[in-house]
């Protein structure tokens, strides 16, 4: 009630404060949940990047072990994943901490380094948690011009030179992502070392590698090369893709000691779920389903872009599990009528990409049905 005695309407948003409040949540896409119900096995599922392969057998096998021990706490510092991350990556335990998925570490670096009286700079087309980071701190964004679609090498990619020309005195953090989403483009390695010589110690460059194990090009490998000379450098990566743990929600980051000291400080305790430790562990020693599974996903995403061509569409060139279709003209349309026929895609009005849609590297029978129903 007011003082009056009269009722007044509750206002929740009145009460956030000002960098929530200038938020908009996340959008996962199509309520898949009530998709499913409403298709049955009809729906054809290829806008989350997922791996339809699956995860290791290995991984199964751990997580229901694990699933005996649920009633105790996990290892609140991950500890036996963590010494599995620093063997598969030639760094020290120290240098790692673990996340629920990826997404949350983004946000914590952001919560951790930034604020109102700082700024983070990023690419347009880059990863949607970028800006929604850089906002939830309070942070001045510098949103920086992608390469242009008509560029010959990687249209639409992160354009270097222009992000090491935005970063000013106040920026704490610069963010890319290595191949990127949604546009599946990349740069790479002598690229990314030259970069790295023009960002001051000052600004932290955070690498987000979710894609990084379906990487099949010469010349990119991890931005994790450069950590030795940059120890204001983060390199990002998750169980969610290649992996295929999606559900499970498992992602780390890697960078010097003392980075990882303060994240740590802001890091929830058991952030990682027993059963996500484990199979995750599995996972990661599983190094032939890895291999399988970026062999698969690179023949089978040359076939469905060379259909697509065939088309005379334009697809971007890509190194991940997924493609960028450019159709020239409003997606939502077709986007629409690929719903209706229990084809999912994600549009991409949201990154400012109307005229595109991303689809998913599916299995070899989901993608002759987007095929079909595109047609």
């Amino acid at each position: 009630m007011n003082r009056g005695g009269a009722v007044s309407a509750f206002d929740a948003v009145s009460l956030a404060n000002a960098p929530t409040h200038a938020l908009r949540a996340y959008d996962p896409g199509h309520d898949l949940p009530a998709l499913r119900r409403r298709f049955g096995h009809d729906l054809v599922e290829l806008g989350s990047n997922e791996n339809p392969l699956g995860p290791s057998p290995l991984a199964l096998e751990a997580a229901r072990a694990a699933l005996g021990d649920v009633l105790r706490y996990p290892d609140p510092q991950g500890t036996a994943l963590k010494a599995a991350l620093a063997r598969h990556h030639g760094v020290r335990a120290t240098q790692i901490v673990l996340g629920n998925g990826s997404h949350e570490l983004l946000m914590l670096i952001a919560q951790c380094f930034t604020d109102a009286h700082t700024s983070v700079v990023y690419s347009r087309f880059g990863f949607a948690v970028f800006p929604i980071a850089a906002a939830a701190a309070g942070a001045r964004a510098i949103r920086v011009p992608a390469l242009p679609p008509c560029h010959a090498g990687m249209p639409r990619g992160h354009d270097l030179d222009t992000l090491a020309a935005a970063i000013t005195l106040d920026t704490r953090i610069v963010f890319l992502a290595n191949p990127n989403n949604p546009t599946g483009t990349w740069f790479d390695d002598a690229a990314f070392a030259a970069f790295m010589e023009r960002v001051p110690s000052t600004t932290l460059v955070v690498v987000d590698e979710a894609y990084a194990e379906y990487v099949t090009v010469p010349g990119l490998t991890s931005a994790l090369r450069c950590l030795p000379e940059h120890p204001n450098l983060i390199v990002t990566r998750t169980f969610s893709k290649a992996h295929a743990l999606a559900g499970l929600r498992v992602g780390y980051a890697i960078s010097s000691p003392s980075v990882v000291a303060v994240i740590e400080r802001l890091r929830e305790s058991f952030n990682v779920n027993l059963v996500a430790l484990a199979a995750a562990e599995a996972a990661l020693g599983d190094r032939e389903r890895i291999a399988a599974a970026r062999a698969w996903n690179h023949a089978e995403r040359e076939w469905l872009t060379a259909r697509l061509r065939e088309r005379g569409l334009r697809v971007l060139p890509s190194q991940t599990n997924f493609v960028l279709i450019d159709f020239g003209r409003d997606a939502a349309p077709i986007e629409h009528a690929l719903f209706e026929r229990a084809v999912i895609v994600r549009p991409m009005g949201g990154y400012g990409l109307p005229d595109c849609l991303r689809v998913s590297v599916g299995s070899r029978k989901d993608n002759e049905r987007f095929l079909d129903a595109l047609a």
